[in-house]
């Protein structure tokens, strides 16, 4: 039996496995090639734990930056879904419990509502 989500540390590798996994992705990869990974890791880990341990550090509009990416190139339904499966499966791969879970929901919210401000935000 895997454990659940508990702590930052297990954020962390969740996260670390997660963009590990994007880097590699044919689909996707190209959006973050010129992410500084040392400050980037740290903020996402941030935005999940104020999540997932219900510890208000993340203190970013995380709509704001995918905005900006969002102008330069336009992130389509394809992305998105990418981005979700390998989440899913990082978290699969590594957790399960109801941190995990939650997790899994949060990010699928995430990325619909994500993916609608975007494709409206592109229209206009």
């Amino acid at each position: 039996m895997k454990k659940d989500i508990e702590c930052r540390e297990d954020i962390e590798k969740l996260i670390t496995q997660f963009y590990s996994k994007v880097r590699a992705d044919e689909k996707i990869s190209f959006l973050f090639k010129d992410i500084n990974w040392q400050h980037h890791i740290p903020v996402i880990v941030d935005f999940w734990e104020t999540i997932l341990l219900d510890n208000p550090i993340y203190k970013k509009n995380a709509m704001e930056v995918h905005y900006d990416v969002n102008k330069k190139t336009p992130l389509i339904k394809d992305y998105f879904e990418s981005w979700i499966a390998l989440f899913l499966l990082s978290v699969d791969e590594l957790f399960e419990g109801k941190n995990a879970t939650l997790a899994k929901t949060r990010a699928k919210s995430i990325a619909d509502v994500m993916f609608f401000k975007m494709s409206t935000s592109h229209a206009n």
